[in-house]
């Protein structure tokens, strides 16, 4: 097995949005969507959503409350894929700014204290 160092994107791709996904499927369920429902306006299948809430998949990552507030009223947002997109968006945004995203890196490989490598560029660059 190589040895190498995961980037941020990747991290998203591989871990957080699965598991965003995973608890918007929950947060949608709990207000009646039917899985046929949730499936299509994630763009996965229903078995993902079936993997989803039985735990087979995203399992790894667990979101702090207020995270979790956040998802709950991004599904309540809703209603089609751009809905969709936006309200993943705005949760990728707060992933971000509240750095779950690197205690997961933690998790998953050794990193230096104070580590700051995804996000040094954010104080330089104004877009």
């Amino acid at each position: 097995m190589v040895n190498r160092q995961l980037q941020l994107q990747e991290l998203e791709v591989f871990y957080i949005l699965p598991a965003l996904r995973r608890d918007l499927a929950d947060a949608m369920k709990n207000t009646g969507r039917s899985q046929k429902e949730i499936a299509q306006l994630l763009g996965v299948t229903e078995a993902a959503v079936s993997q989803y809430m039985s735990s087979k998949r995203a399992s790894l990552v667990k979101f702090d409350k207020e995270l979790r507030a956040e998802v709950n009223k991004a599904s309540a947002e809703i209603q089609c894929k751009d809905s969709m997109r936006r309200e993943l968006q705005k949760l990728m945004s707060l992933v971000r700014k509240n750095r779950t995203v690197c205690k997961l890196h933690e998790q998953l490989e050794k990193v230096d204290a104070g580590c700051n490598a995804c996000f040094a560029h954010e104080t330089k660059v104004k877009l």
